[in-house]
This record gives C-alpha cells, sequence and structure tokens, in this order.
C-alpha cells in the first residue's frame, strides 16, 4: 500500500520591505516623489503589498521641500530594522541641513547593517557621516565639484545612480525613478520594474553606466565634433588650465581655426569660454563650501587671488569675498 503523498506547502509570503524617507529642509520634491511612488505604484499593479513606508525629520515636525510645500512626517529619527531601507532625501542648502544630531544618528544606526542611501545631494550628508568611505557614489551635477573637494575618500562618479554594497546614492530629479527601478527589479523581477516604468510613462530606464549631464553637443546645441572635444578637454581641465594652441593641435586644427569656430558657434574665443568655466566652478565652490578663496582660486586654475578677485568681479559683477557673505547671510536667515 503506497504512502498518502503529502500536498505541497506554499511558502510564506515575505514580509513587505519597509522604506525609511528621512527629509532634510529643502528637499528636492522630485527626488522624494519618483521613489515613493515608484513603490506604491509596484504594490498596485502586483495586487500585493511589496513594500511600505514611513517619513521621518530630525525632530518629527513638518518639512518644508524647495518649493514651498510642507510635508507632515510620521516620526522623528528613530530605530532602523537590518532590512529596511532608509533613504536621505535633501536638496538645497545640505551643509546647512545637515546637522550633528542627523550624522550622529546615521552613525549610529548604519551599524545595524540596514541599506542607506541619499538622494540628490543626500549623498553630502552620508559622506559626512563617513558612510561613504572607500564607496562610489554621486551626487547632483553641481555639487559635484564641491564634494570632490570635501571627501577625498569617496569616489565620485557621475552616473545618474549609484548602487555601492549597502550604500546608495542618486544625481536628484528623475534618477530616483531609475534607481527605483532597478531595486524592484531586484525585489521581485524585471516584469515587475518594466510595468512600474510604463504605468509612470517612462520609455528609457537608465542604468548606473548612464551619466547624469547631458552630452557636449546637446547642451551647447552644436554638433561639430572638434569643438566638442575641445569643450570637454576643457571641462576636465578645469584646474590646470591648457593653452589654446595645445588645445587645438590636440583635435587636429590650428590655434586660428579654432578660434574662428569658437566665434562662429558660440560668439567668444576659447580663452573667454575657458574662463566662465573656470568661474562657474569657483561660484559653486564658494556657494557650496567652506574653502578659503585663496584655495578656491587656486582649485579654478587661477594663480593669484588678485587676478582671481579681478576676473570674478568683471563677470558676475561683486567679488568672491562679497559672494561667500552674502551666501552666509542667507544661509542664517
Amino acid at each position: 500500500m503506497k504512502p498518502l503523498s503529502r500536498p505541497l506547502r506554499a511558502d510564506p509570503p515575505s514580509p513587505p520591505k519597509r522604506y525609511i524617507f528621512v527629509l532634510m529642509g529643502e528637499f528636492t520634491m522630485l527626488c522624494f516623489a519618483c521613489a515613493v511612488e515608484a513603490l506604491r505604484i509596484a504594490n498596485r499593479v502586483s495586487g500585493k503589498q511589496h513594500y511600505t513606508w514611513v517619513l521621518m525629520s530630525e525632530d518629527g515636525a513638518p518639512v518644508n521641500c524647495s518649493n514651498g510645500v510642507a510635508f507632515s512626517v510620521d516620526a522623528p529619527l528613530g530605530d532602523v530594522g537590518r532590512d529596511d531601507v532608509v533613504l536621505l532625501c535633501s536638496g538645497l542648502d545640505v551643509q546647512k541641513a545637515t546637522t550633528k544630531r542627523l550624522v550622529n544618528w546615521l552613525r549610529r544606526e548604519s551599524r545595524k547593517g540596514a541599506v542607506f542611501g541619499g538622494l540628490c545631494t543626500a549623498a553630502y550628508t552620508l559622506a559626512v557621516a563617513g558612510l561613504l568611505n572607500g564607496k562610489r557614489a554621486t551626487i547632483h551635477w553641481e555639487n559635484h565639484d564641491s564634494f570632490t573637494e570635501a571627501f577625498d575618500e569617496v569616489e565620485l562618479t557621475k552616473s545618474v545612480f549609484v548602487m555601492d554594497g549597502n550604500r546608495m546614492s542618486t544625481a536628484g530629479g528623475t534618477a530616483s525613478i531609475d534607481l527605483m527601478l532597478k531595486l524592484i527589479a531586484e525585489d521581485h523581477g524585471e516584469a515587475l520594474a518594466s510595468e512600474v516604468a510604463d504605468q509612470l510613462i517612462y520609455s528609457q530606464i537608465r542604468t548606473d553606466q548612464d551619466t547624469q549631464r547631458l552630452s557636449v553637443p546637446t547642451r551647447i546645441g552644436v554638433r561639430h565634433p572638434k569643438l566638442s572635444a575641445v569643450i570637454q578637454i576643457m571641462e576636465q581641465n578645469l584646474e590646470e588650465p591648457i593653452s589654446p594652441a595645445v588645445l587645438a593641435k590636440d583635435v587636429g586644427l590650428s590655434t586660428r581655426q579654432l578660434e574662428r569656430l569658437f566665434r562662429r558657434y558660440l560668439n567668444r574665443s576659447p580663452k573667454r569660454y575657458y574662463m566662465e568655466l573656470r568661474l562657474s566652478k569657483a561660484r559653486n565652490l564658494l556657494m557650496q563650501t567652506d574653502m578659503s578663496v585663496i584655495n578656491v582660486a587656486l582649485a579654478c586654475g587661477f594663480a593669484s587671488p588678485s587676478h582671481f578677485s579681478k576676473c570674478y568681479r568683471a563677470h558676475y559683477d561683486t567679488t568672491p569675498y562679497r559672494e561667500r557673505g552674502a551666501q552666509a547671510s542667507r544661509i542664517s536667515v
């Protein structure tokens, strides 16, 4: 007599994964909304509660995002579970929002082994807490220069998002969608991630190999390969500027031909365009770091503070020192 076969027992459903969104002052709504909506849609289209989420702020009080909308939260900073995913949401004035209390909380809770990530500019906060030491990361392109100067121990990339072990970061904007689709695909398969993308009308899913800024030809509106190549070289060599003669030679042009290209397409000389790139980087460093003016000047290829100040005033109609003072006044208000 054959023994009775026992019916196969279905595996119990796995508990939903919990996301903790920490809203920091002046955070970017778009980054947060893209992330949480991807989770909501994943639950809806699958018919299962794969994800839950809570909103936290430093003290449990409502938080204003950068467009002025106030968000209520569920709780102040609290305990994090080992299986939680913690996403910091930041935006403008991330230095001001990176408080000692928040940094201490990050250091304490990260020891539990949970995944921590930063959306938009929040990689800065993770780096201050030491959570990105020895890791790859990304941040919004406007903050790239200041981050590089501040954190030598972090390998900063220009990717739209980065996942390195239990640390994640995004470049801001809609990059949150790309990160969340990647996480959903890892948790529940590519099919569900594709359904979420369709619901979001998101037809071009980017990977961590995609860069956050548009290509040089797209940004400048000119599709001349040699001009684009020169501009790319300029952008990669702001600390030690290269002479127009060397730039021209590198792309197989004469200095006069290079001058004509810049005049025709950009209505300025190569030297002037290069100067504007360096001054733009300098302004970012003045606004986003506490580097001394002389160190900012050196980081942007100026041999002396006086020459830097003269060029800065001619372009921005203010001095670097006044720019720094005005920024400090805005932060203190």
